[in-house]
């Protein structure tokens, strides 16, 4: 299976994460589904996930990453000095996580929430899974 981003369909930073993503990986590595998504559910049951995340979720070469360790698993892919984040997966995962929660906690006061997910462009529309 090829390696699935799970975003929060209803969080204005998730989505211009994912576009953010979307911009620096040239090979379209990755594919991207919602969190909140019936599609996005049966893929997180299916790789026996935690269904009650609210957190950026990796599925990639059969393991599930969470939060940061999500995060910089995705930096390793894109083009550009992101790549050069990815040695922070050194740092133990609960400091690593400090800071991730705190920005998820006040995502939607800080960004604000949509209704409705994004709608990407026909060429990129193929790298989301419905």
């Amino acid at each position: 299976m090829e390696p699935i981003i799970f975003f929060d369909g209803e969080c204005h930073f998730c989505q211009a994460s994912v576009q953010f993503i979307i911009k620096r990986d040239s090979n379209g590595y990755f594919h991207f589904t919602s969190l909140q998504g019936e599609f996005g559910q049966r893929l997180l049951k299916k790789a026996n996930a935690n269904l009650s995340i609210d957190s950026l979720v990796l599925h990639e070469n059969d393991q599930v990453y969470y939060k940061s360790t999500a995060a910089l698993r995705i930096c390793k892919h894109l083009n550009g000095f992101w790549k050069l984040l990815y040695p922070l997966i050194l740092v133990p995962a609960p400091i690593r996580n400090l800071l991730y929660d705190f920005i998820a906690r006040n995502r939607y006061k800080w960004f604000g929430k949509n209704d409705t997910c994004m709608l990407p462009n026909p060429k990129i529309r193929k790298r989301f899974l419905s």
